[in-house]
């Protein structure tokens, strides 16, 4: 979204308290934190951009080197930017989320995706705000939600609103690790917040909590080993070193999230939150396996589970199953190893063996593998499960 005329600075100057009325009219829109950084207040962040890169650390996610140097401030994505106007809104659960991890036979959801799918939320009230600015000070405006080159964690810190945890995620003292992130740029020249410092200490919770040890060190995350990019942007098969470790994980990861003591003054969200009803709760995996693409996307209508595409939504529901223990899901695994999917076979493989006694593993081979023309599908069957 844009929107300018010429006089937006001599407009914004008319009015000293724009910047309290701005973030009086984020919280008004439903927005739990707000704050405004100077463009140039994270010209130090770009370095720990480059550095996460150039490890490869970023995986098959190659829009974020591709992007790298849009990315690395916002005068680089808009050189006209004269002030960064940070939103917040928390997704703060009213229950412990690792509770779900118990369930074995059970979906484990992470808890953003609970819900309707916050980037269309957060943006419509976004470019609402955002007009009101315009109209109000006749000054160009940019609207962004996680879809464009912006560092708004950086960014969300120089704001005032919390700080980069340990986890990489941010932390705010008044919403603990939940927050869904929003910005607005602007041509206006609005007075920037103080930043927010560092309040981790000595605290390593969200490091230990990590299920595939996803962190080489504090602040820096190896996202090919993280279960929400394992789950969610990784295309292929799941590495065998990780499928045991995702659990009954199958679409992100809240362990480390979750654990930050920061998350005991976060109260319920208002606006980001499951309704009991609707598709993204932690169903029965047993529901899902049978799932072909129209009932997948019917399913998650609305939900941010719907971009990941059916085929890799069901190939993380086998991971799950094969971790169950629960032979009654054989059934339901075993139709898959001739689904038109090759990476579905090749997790129903994996899932089947798991669950199958020695009998029927050797019956389900016999049947399967001999007519299967996929090789990775066909070394399912003789690596170990």
């Amino acid at each position: 979204m844009r929107t300018s005329t010429s006089d937006g600075e001599g407009a914004a100057h008319r009015e000293p308290d724009l910047s309290g009325w701005i973030k009086a009219r984020l919280r008004d829109a439903g927005f739990d934190a707000a704050g405004i950084a100077s463009p140039s207040a994270i010209r130090g962040a770009a370095r720990g951009l480059y550095a996460f890169l150039e490890a490869g650390f970023h995986g098959e996610m190659g829009w974020l080197a591709a992007n790298c140097d849009r990315r690395a401030g916002p005068q680089a994505l808009w050189p006209d930017v004269r002030s960064v106007v940070m939103a917040g809104m928390s997704y703060s659960p009213d229950a412990d989320p690792l509770a779900a991890l118990k369930k074995r036979s059970h979906a484990a959801i992470s808890v953003y995706a609970q819900g309707a799918d916050y980037h269309g939320v957060i943006k419509g009230r976004l470019k609402s705000v955002a007009a009101d600015l315009a109209r109000r000070t006749g000054a160009g405006v940019k609207v962004f939600v996680d879809t464009a080159p912006v560092m708004e964690k950086p960014l969300a810190q120089a704001a005032g609103l919390g700080w980069q945890g340990k986890h990489t995620n941010l932390v705010s003292r008044e919403c603990g690790s939940w927050l869904f992130l929003g910005a607005i740029f602007t041509v206006a020249p609005l007075t920037p917040d103080a930043p927010e410092v560092n309040h981790c200490g000595s605290c390593s919770r969200c490091l230990a909590a990590c299920p595939t040890q996803a962190f080489p060190a504090p602040y820096r995350l190896d996202a090919r080993r993280c279960i929400s990019y394992l789950t969610i942007e990784h295309k292929g098969q799941i590495p065998h070193e990780f499928r045991r470790a995702l659990g009954n994980r199958i679409y992100g990861c809240d362990d480390c999230l979750a654990v930050c003591p920061w998350n005991k003054f976060a109260e319920a969200a208002r606006e980001m939150k499951f309704r009991p009803g609707e598709a993204a709760a932690n169903p029965p995996l047993a529901e899902l396996l049978g799932l072909d693409d129209a009932a997948f996307r019917a399913r998650f209508k609305g939900s941010p589970i719907k971009r990941i595409g059916r085929d890799r939504f069901v190939r993380n529901v086998l991971a799950a199953a094969g971790n169950s223990g629960a032979p009654a899901l054989l059934e339901g695994v075993a139709a898959l190893l001739e689904d038109a999917s090759p990476l579905v076979r090749g997790m129903a493989v994996w899932a089947a063996r798991r669950l199958a006694d020695a009998a029927s593993e050797t019956h389900l081979k016999e049947v399967y593998a001999s007519k299967e023309e996929d090789p990775g599908v066909r070394a399912e069957w003789e690596v170990m499960p």
